[in-house]
């Protein structure tokens, strides 16, 4: 395992990602949300169709089309509608602060759900982590925005993806799991373009680079992180996620002029710090369970 190569290709990806909402949020402003979502499963999901064919994977796999790949498409399909809207609506850097509790989601999800042993020091992390989305969202007092509960309940549906990965049978190749994922935006686009009552935004000439971004950043982030996951080890490069919320809030204020103030800066910071002390716990756990 080269985990320098890991790290460097997790880092890359997270700043792919980040770049990737940049565009999304600026595309937001003058397309519909739903139009977003159908053309981005339109093109990535075709390409990784495309990547699949073209390594031999098989799409109509019955182990890929079960219940739990489904189940999985379908949490990502909601939670890209939700995290795209919330884009829409809020600050950049505010989105990325509040997705950063995603590995606190799934820590708990999988001591829930799954029957993995958390014990109070990693609950307790947990609920600091979770006292700093508060302490971003500010329910009840002044400056809050309902449309950050948006976010929250992405990071539950991400959680729950996760989770529900970590079930799939191994025949399924990740391209077809991605190629899903990206049927299930599209499913999830047209469904909120009826439903709110989007109609479809011809594509303007100023629109076709941030188009192109978004298609692009999307498909790095992915193999990103994919590559870093088979050149490295997951435990030693799980800290480096964090900084995506970094590049996410570099983008803010270069791109929108935003402006996080001191409240966001302490909860994102109570949201990574307990986060790391998950991480750190969960890896000396590890390594006491193994037999010397």
């Amino acid at each position: 395992m080269n985990n320098v190569n890991g790290i460097l290709l997790l880092v890359g990806s997270m700043a792919a990602f980040a770049i990737e909402d940049m565009f999304i949020k600026h595309l937001s402003a003058t397309v519909p949300t739903g139009q977003i979502l159908i053309a981005l499963g339109i093109v990535c999901g075709g390409s990784f169709a495309i990547l699949a064919v073209a390594s031999r994977k098989r799409i109509f796999d019955p182990a890929a089309w079960g219940l739990l790949p489904l189940a999985r498409a379908a949490s990502e399909g909601l939670g890209a509608v939700l995290f795209v809207t919330a884009l829409s609506l809020i600050d950049l850097s505010t989105v990325a602060a509040v997705f950063q509790a995603l590995p606190l989601a799934v820590t708990m999800g999988a001591a829930l759900f799954l029957g993995e042993q958390v014990g109070w020091r990693r609950w307790s992390a947990i609920g600091v982590g979770f006292i700093g989305v508060l302490m971003i969202i500010r329910p009840g007092l002044e400056g809050f925005q309902p449309e950050t509960l948006l976010v929250v309940a992405t990071v539950f549906l991400i959680a729950a993806r996760d989770l529900i990965t970590r079930r799939l049978d191994v025949r399924v190749a990740s391209t077809v799991v991605a190629m899903q994922a990206y049927i299930a935006a599209i499913i999830a686009g047209g469904v909120l373009m009826i439903s709110t009552g989007q109609t479809y935004a011809p594509v303007q000439s100023a629109q076709v680079l941030p188009y192109l971004a978004a298609f692009v950043f999307s498909m790095l982030g992915y193999y990103g992180i994919v590559a870093a996951m088979r050149v490295g080890e997951a435990s030693a490069m799980m800290p480096f996620r964090y900084t995506r919320l970094v590049f996410s809030m570099i983008a803010g204020m270069l791109m929108f002029s935003e402006r996080p103030d001191a409240l966001t800066l302490a909860g994102a910071t109570l949201i990574i710090g307990s986060g790391l002390y998950t991480f750190v716990r969960e890896r000396r756990l590890a390594r006491q369970m193994v037999p010397a």
